[in-house]
């Protein structure tokens, strides 16, 4: 019982020593001028645990002594100001680690900052950092060259055309996102493809695939997936277009150019685990300019004889989506349809990529077209281009 009363006594004394440390313990500078001989044995510091051994003692008589109490108050209180223990000159573990704020300046990037802190031996071990400008602006490209070669004898068997042919085409897309709700798309598409044939004797090469086409897109998030979009889309075409055996030009670099302008919403398409991606826009308002260079070429775009340029007023669904099933496969497709409510307007491609490695690959591409404002005295309203090819691509 004895005992217990003790242990409970020092208990009590040392939580009333504790309270706080006498000024006189604490640490002490020369230029401060104090000289107390109990401080000066106090440092530095050090952890002893002899000290805490003798504070939970219950056997004895006797209680802590005055220095054991203080000791024992900054081992509690003041664990930053114990630099070493009896054993060695290993740091002791502090009570909070504060580490000073870095400074950071937003007007310059990139920004490097160093926070040093002091290792057991005094030396600065440095951290640092780099903190570099978002990249809201996105390049990427893809090029393809692709070579078709048939020959056929002079006297083969069953008759036949050598044909020879070239196809090149670039994609290139810029685009803006602030990651936020603004988004800015640009999309640039060149085609164009040479073919020779000794079945014709009055044109050496024609052109098979001629494109000029540019996609430019402005859109602000309404909710999700949809947004507020105003795009632009104008495509003509490099060169003159020919048939076999006619020197008849058939089309030229804008003769047509047409202009389309849209106001709608745009539906941003990603599913799939981002296999399916793309967007489709609705545009109940848009403008269609279609202007033709060549004014014996204006009737055969259906403008009025002798005037370059026709104006319509409409509506317009654009959806450009591609799906990539595969690594070595995917499936573009962009379905572009305008009516003025008295013509209707659809062109529909597809272009199917088989990349047999980094480099190599196979375009299947087809292209039906429906247009009701062509003369069905001459022509149907559906038409259709397809090609086959095999070449080099490259993609960034």
């Amino acid at each position: 019982m004895r005992q217990v009363i003790l242990y409970f006594l020092c208990t009590i004394l040392c939580t009333l020593f504790s309270t706080s440390l006498p000024a006189q313990y604490s640490d002490v500078s020369p230029a401060s001028g104090q000289s107390d001989e109990g401080a000066l044995l106090m440092l530095p510091a050090k952890y002893d645990k002899n000290v805490v051994k003798r504070m939970f003692q219950l056997e004895g008589d006797t209680i802590s002594s005055l220095a054991d109490r203080l000791m024992m108050d900054t081992y509690l209180n003041h664990p930053e100001k114990v630099r070493i223990n009896e054993g060695s000159k290993e740091q002791m573990p502090t009570k909070k680690h504060e580490s000073k704020p870095a400074i950071l300046e937003p007007s310059l990037y990139p920004i490097d900052v160093e926070n040093t802190l002091k290792d057991e031996e005094g030396q600065n071990d440095t951290i640092s950092f780099v903190i570099t400008k978002p990249h809201f602006w996105t390049f990427s490209g893809d090029y393809n060259l692709q070579f078709m070669q048939n020959y056929i004898s002079p006297n083969w068997y069953k008759s036949g055309n050598s044909t020879y042919s070239m196809l090149g085409a670039v994609t290139l897309q810029y685009n803006y996102n602030n990651k936020q709700r603004l988004k800015w798309d640009n999309k640039l598409e060149l085609k164009l493809s040479f073919l020779s044939t000794d079945a014709d004797t009055v044109n050496n090469f024609k052109t098979t695939e001629d494109l000029i086409r540019y996609t430019t897109q402005l859109s602000l998030q309404a909710h999700k997936n949809w947004y507020y979009a105003a795009q632009l889309i104008a495509n003509t075409q490099f060169t003159r277009g020919l048939k076999n055996n006619d020197a008849t030009i058939y089309s030229d670099f804008m003769s047509p150019f047409n202009l389309n302008v849209s106001l709608g919403m745009n539906y941003n398409v990603k599913a799939h685990q981002s296999k399916l991606t793309g967007n489709i826009l609705l545009a109940p308002l848009s403008y269609r300019m279609t202007y033709v260079d060549r004014s014996d070429l204006a009737t055969r775009f259906g403008l009025d004889e002798g005037k370059h340029v026709r104006n319509d007023i409409g509506s317009l669904i654009n959806a450009e989506i591609v799906w990539k099933p595969l690594d070595n496969f995917k499936w573009q497709t962009r379905l572009y349809a305008y009516t003025t409510y008295s013509n209707f307007l659809l062109e529909w491609e597809n272009t199917l990529v088989f990349q047999f490695n980094r480099y190599i690959s196979t375009n299947l591409f087809i292209y039906p077209r429906f247009d009701d404002a062509v003369d069905r005295t001459t022509s149907t309203y559906w038409q259709l281009k397809e090609y086959l090819s095999v070449g080099f691509t490259y993609s960034m």
